[in-house]
């Protein structure tokens, strides 16, 4: 079972769309396809609080365990 199925499993497909800011529609079309797009991998994770990690969602696009994850701890000023 991949990651979006269980999600749905354990959300309902409703619920999980809206915590994604998605159509149902949209959540059964990456159901029936096996996948979440592209475009929406690091949406799903942000919206999951990162539970989720871009490469269980797409391997494929984020083949190490830490891609697409955010950084923390970086402060935007040197010094």
């Amino acid at each position: 079972m991949n990651v979006l199925e269980r999600d749905i499993q354990e959300f309902g497909p409703t619920p999980l769309a809206k915590t994604l800011g998605v159509s149902l529609q949209r959540i059964n079309n990456w159901r029936t396809r096996g996948r979440v797009p592209a475009e929406f991998v690091l949406q799903y994770c942000e919206k999951r609080r990162w539970e989720v990690a871009p490469h269980s969602l797409r391997p494929d696009i984020y083949p190490n365990p830490d891609d697409g994850l955010p950084i923390v701890g970086i402060s935007s000023t040197e010094g």
